[in-house]
């Protein structure tokens, strides 16, 4: 390990040195734009001193600014709030991080290896995507110290450059309009930490399985009304598949000054991470061996630069003020190797030639049409590369109000945020060769034919987002409280294509979203609530620029065509009962939390992406309305020695308008290449049902022996809307942990993932048959998928200064 961080570690901070003047300079200018104005401090959220304690929680953000806090038998919805130690009780950066805790902690959270790279996984909650990959829809909004890191140019959520080490808590909520777009699902909000509330230093080193190698350090420390936090992590994982590897660097610093009445915050975070995902592979490939993958290399290097002003001024004691001020610099490279729609001219005129699929023929340098011969026997392929740089400046300000009126409790927040996101895209796709190992090696020939679908681009796209956002929490009687609220959303978003005209484009989308709810306790242990939201999200750059089926795009990749999409809006009804209560009196020292409730979002005209008739090529387009609807259901009960916590979700994801959607590749489809969904047809990718169990035993102190069970049902393969092809399987995995304390701030920990070596997969889709001929692999399957974690292990050492 120590050979591991001294070869590694020289390249990292190299990374991070280049940036650091810029980074000084920047921070400075943060906190020159933000008044002299900081935070009243929110009550601290108790972090538990071991990790097999529960963290005291106290309120849960109704906003995305820190201060917005209410007690949660005052919200109506059904919130979950996760502390760090839940963060490390899996291990942060080996097997647990901050996705794999929001699945293992909650049923209604699933994670689809959409990508096959464990660091990018699309993380859906009730049915609804927060995901790194172009073309996925995203309905959850998310946010990190109140700054929203959905990407400017597709709204994607890059997890694989959230520090996981330096989290301090999360709220995780249903569809809320106050988080702004993208909350048609719900919301994540993430807060970091500072040397306020975290003083000491912990390093955490860690191995594995599949060469996995990972090490964190984080300190804070406090002097007098100035404190500092710092955090760093680094990992190296070889990659459960083959051709896999994965490189990960995350810095994230905090420098905080906290007076009587306020308190100001500057950060800066960075990250440079290069992820390989080699994707689905057709399910008879898979039969082979589970570490097969389809054509490759498929890289995602992601950069990334923030920094953040923050805080809030407490005006009176019932009144304060918070704000911050971010510039995001992001910038991401993509590889990915491919089969090619290129075949050998049939006609006469053409013998020889190199044609594409059903089309004119493939042309090279100076148009002159391609020899069959260059290709020397071998399978045609390509490869297709994008670079995109966007950079994001914005803020948000907010005022909340805590006082009774006229006798009444009363809690209201109203705020105003502006977020500008400027972006360059381009991409390529150049022709090649696939090799018997299934690589492909490029020629340096760029495809360039417009008028077959297949062209570079290059894109600046411009997009201006404006809230203006209130809530009221009123106790209208002394067990009753009404909330009323909503959101105002203004997007402008505007294209201007680099090489010639047809990207052009102005688009600009705006609504009101209200939300209002009702919480009673009935008893003091117990709350009913009953709440209504709407939420729209507005159709990402990406999205605008891909919606053509005459011109279709390569899926993440290429933007061909500008006609309009209409927004997404979203009508959420929730209600339920939820309650804790000590159960003493049945002779058990512990206490008792558990839940029960009802949810139904419906989207009007929902946009997908759907493909095209051309190899690995698709286009988004408004799909009329979609539902997703169900039931969340928890039980869980802790004391000092023993744990244990049930959760059930039942996700009911249909097509609520009848149909016809492009689908070339499915063998359902008719002589267009479309299927017929009906009303009631369910939505692929996303599982009917879902079971979490987590239990936990500490038989002495300084010891503790822990494991969960993860149950997701089959799920339709992407491709298949009309539900005419079998489903994914179901699967169950169980994982186990441990941990011992061997001294003063010493602990070994160990984990198992995957227990009984289940052989499962969470996302599937479905592939051209005819194109995968050229590889001789006598394919005859359309369905590809990709493949879950084998069995793993995993260990390491944390200690704490």
């Amino acid at each position: 390990m120590a050979r591991w961080a001294q070869a590694h570690g020289a390249a990292w901070a190299g990374a991070v040195r280049e940036r650091a003047r810029a980074a000084a300079v920047a921070l400075t200018a943060a906190a020159a734009v933000l008044p002299a104005v900081a935070e009243a401090q929110e009550p601290q959220r108790a972090e538990a001193a071991t990790a097999g304690s529960l963290p005291a929680v106290e309120s849960v953000g109704v906003a995305p600014l820190p201060g917005s806090g209410l007690p949660r038998d005052r919200i109506p919805g059904n919130p979950r709030t996760l502390s760090a130690p839940d963060l490390a009780r899996d291990g942060r950066l080996i097997g647990g991080g901050l996705t794999e805790t929001l699945e293992r902690t909650s049923a209604s959270v699933t994670r689809n290896d959409t990508g096959g790279n464990p660091f990018q996984p699309d993380v859906q909650i009730r049915g609804f995507s927060a995901s790194p990959l172009l073309g996925t829809p995203q309905g959850i909004a998310v946010y990190q110290n109140g700054v929203r890191i959905n990407e400017a140019f597709g709204d994607t959520v890059q997890w694989d450059l959230i520090p996981d080490i330096a989290i301090r808590d999360i709220d995780v909520t249903g569809s809320n309009p106050l988080f702004g777009l993208n909350a048609v699902g719900g919301a994540v909000a993430l807060r970091m930490r500072t040397g306020f509330d975290f003083q000491g230093a912990e390093i955490d080193l860690s191995g594995g399985s599949y060469g996995r190698r990972a090490l964190g350090l984080h300190a804070g420390k406090q002097v007098g009304n100035v404190a500092a936090y710092f955090a760093v992590e680094g990992l190296d994982d070889d990659g459960y598949r083959r051709f896999s590897p994965s490189r990960v660097r995350r810095l994230y610093g905090d420098l905080g000054w906290q007076g009587e009445r306020a308190t100001l915050n500057l950060s800066i975070g960075h990250g440079s991470n290069s992820l390989s995902g080699n994707g689905p592979a057709p399910v008879e490939l898979l039969r082979q061996g589970r570490r097969e993958v389809f054509t490759y290399p498929d890289q995602t290097r992601n950069r990334l630069l923030t920094l953040q002003a923050r805080g809030t001024y407490a005006l009176t004691d019932a009144l304060s003020l918070q704000a911050t001020a971010y510039i995001r610099e992001f910038r991401q490279r993509t590889t990915n190797g491919d089969l090619a729609d290129v075949e050998a001219c049939e006609d006469d005129e053409t013998a020889g030639l190199l044609c594409l699929d059903d089309g004119p023929p493939l042309l090279g340098p100076g148009r002159a049409p391609l020899s069959a011969g260059i290709l020397g026997g071998a399978p045609p392929g390509a490869v297709n590369r994008t670079r995109t740089n966007s950079t994001g400046v914005g803020g948000s300000a907010q005022a909340v109000y805590d006082a009774p009126v006229f006798g009444m409790p009363l809690r209201a927040v109203v705020g105003a945020s502006y977020d500008r996101g400027n972006t360059e895209f381009s991409g390529t796709s150049e022709f090649g060769a696939i090799t018997p190992s299934r690589s492909v090696t490029a020629f340096g020939i760029i495809l360039d034919q417009p008028d077959a679908g297949i062209a570079p681009v290059r894109l600046r796209s411009t997009n201006d987002y404006v809230g203006l956002y209130g809530s009221a929490t009123l106790d209208v009687l002394p067990r009753v409280s009404a909330t009323v609220g909503g959101r105002w959303n203004y997007a402008d978003i505007e294209l201007r294509d680099r090489i010639g005209t047809a990207l052009n484009g102005r688009h600009d989308f705006s609504r009101f979203n209200p939300a209002a709810g009702v919480t009673w306790r009935f008893v003091d242990s117990a709350t009913a609530y009953f709440g209504y939201s709407e939420a729209n999200r507005a159709p990402s750059p990406a999205e605008l620029s891909c919606a053509d089926p005459l011109l279709p795009c390569l899926l993440g990749a290429f933007f061909l065509a500008d006609p309009p999409l209409r927004q997404v809006v979203s009508r959420t009804f929730e209600a339920g009962v939820r309650g804790a209560v000590g159960t003493e009196r049945l002779g058990l020292n512990g206490r008792l939390r558990w839940n029960l409730g009802l949810f139904r979002t419906g989207l009007e005209d929902d946009i997908l992406l759907v493909q095209s008739d051309i190899q690995g090529r698709g286009f988004f387009q408004n799909a009329g309305d979609t539902r997703r609807q169900g039931i969340e259901a928890g039980l869980s009960w802790r004391n000092d020695r023993l744990a244990f916590g049930l959760d059930y979700a039942l996700i009911d994801a249909t097509f609520r308008t009848g149909q016809r959607l492009p689908s070339p590749n499915n063998p359902f489809a008719d002589e267009d290449g479309a299927i017929l969904v009906e009303r009631g047809d369910r939505i692929p990718g996303i599982p009917r049902h879902r079971i979490r169990f987590d239990a936990e035993w500490r038989p002495i102190p300084p010891w503790s022996l822990g494991g969960n069970v993860i149950y997701n049902s089959g799920q339709y393969l992407r491709g298949d809307e009309g539900n005419q092809l079998g489903k994914l399987d179901g699967y169950a995995l169980v994982n186990l942990r441990t941990s011992l304390r061997v001294g003063p701030g010493v602990e070994l920990y160990g984990l198992v993932r995957n227990l009984f070596d289940k052989r499962f997969a969470s996302f599937g889709t479905l592939y051209e048959l005819g194109t995968a001929e050229s590889l001789g692999l006598g394919l005859s399957d359309p369905r590809t998928v990709t493949p879950g974690l084998p069995r793993t292990f995993f260990g390491g050492v944390r200690v704490v200064f």
